[in-house]
This record gives C-alpha cells, sequence and structure tokens, in this order.
C-alpha cells in the first residue's frame, strides 16, 4: 500500500458552516497534519465547481485518501464518492468529516469553540483516512424471490405488485383462508360493495 497522501477540503457551505467555523484556520491546521499534502477552502464544494477541484487537485498532488469537513454525510456522502471515483481513486478512500451538525450548529455562539471543536474533528478524520482500504466490489446472483407473511388486503396486494415486477412471491399466513378482516365482512363502507 502507498503512504497515504491526504487532501483535507474543507467546506464553508455557504454561511452554514463559515459564518461559525474560522474555516481558513481549520485548512491552516489540517495543512499541517501528519499525511496532508493538500488542503484548502470552497464555498460549496458539493457543486460540480467544487467537485472539479477535489479532481484537479487528486491529479495535480497524487492524492490517494480524501477528507471531506462539510455538511452531513447522509445528503452529499455519495456525491463526493462518485466524485473521486471518477478522479480514479477508490470511493472507499473517503472520509467525511460532519462539520456543520456536529459542530457550527451546536456552538453558534462560540466561533472559538466551533473552530477548535472542527480542527479536532478534522484531525481524527485525518487519522481515520490514512488508516482507510479499498473494499473490492463484487457482483452477487440474487434469487428474485420473497416472502410476505400475512396475506390480509395489504399482504394481498404487496404480492402482486412483487410479481408484477418479476419476483417470484410465497404469500403465508397464519390463517387457512386469505383476505384477513376484508374476508369477515359482508359489505364495505360507502358503497356497499361485497368485501371480497
Amino acid at each position: 500500500m502507498d503512504s497515504p497522501r491526504v487532501g483535507v477540503f474543507v467546506c464553508h457551505c455557504g454561511a452554514n458552516i463559515n459564518g461559525f467555523v474560522d474555516c481558513e484556520a481549520v485548512k491552516e491546521f489540517a495543512s499541517k497534519l501528519d499525511g496532508v499534502v493538500y488542503a484548502e477552502t470552497y464555498p460549496f464544494y458539493c457543486s460540480d465547481p467544487g467537485q472539479k477541484i477535489i479532481k484537479k487537485a487528486i491529479e495535480d498532488y497524487k492524492l490517494n485518501r480524501i477528507v471531506v469537513a462539510a455538511c452531513t454525510p447522509k445528503i452529499h456522502e455519495p456525491t463526493f464518492r462518485t466524485c473521486i471515483a471518477e478522479a480514479g481513486l477508490s470511493p472507499y478512500y473517503l472520509e467525511f468529516v460532519n462539520i456543520r451538525e456536529q459542530d457550527s450548529f451546536v456552538h453558534m455562539d462560540d466561533v472559538d469553540k466551533a473552530t477548535k471543536k472542527a480542527m479536532e474533528l478534522v484531525a481524527g478524520g485525518v487519522e481515520r483516512a490514512k488508516r482507510l482500504e479499498d473494499i473490492p466490489q463484487k457482483v452477487v446472483e440474487v434469487d428474485k424471490s420473497c416472502l410476505i407473511i400475512g396475506a390480509g388486503i395489504a399482504g394481498i396486494q404487496a404480492a402482486l405488485d412483487l410479481g408484477d415486477q418479476g419476483y417470484k412471491v410465497y404469500l403465508l399466513d397464519k390463517d387457512e383462508s386469505i383476505g384477513g378482516r376484508m374476508a369477515q365482512l359482508a359489505k364495505t363502507f360507502p358503497t356497499d360493495d361485497c368485501a371480497l
């Protein structure tokens, strides 16, 4: 394995992060961490121009580990995994550090505290990134079948929908007959139609 060459990308997230964290100070701090060969800030790394900056830095500085300090990974982690994969890195060489929800939103009243915490989170992210390993992907054959437990109206409809999608469906119920509560009704409201 090559020695880690970490790039740290500190996102302003508009004013969501930069309004409460000194992003430039976090970048300067990150640039001095062991293994970091490049650190930069940008208003929105999730944007197309921001992703181009990351790709160019990977190429120019031969980065092999990426730390993105930004907002929630719930929204943007797939974006950055795709970005670094397009630059030739394994998508598993990404470490995402949430300095918005876990820092700037928590410490809006204290920029110094928020900045110090961001530095600590980034330092932890860099250490974790240096230890990341590639995970080979493989395609696994899947048996397109499913089991639906409960043969009431919802179970029957789910079985029909999945069957229409090409799945082999096994419908299981504790009773001898299907229909659930609907099978116990003579008529349905408001039309008085037959329940079955």
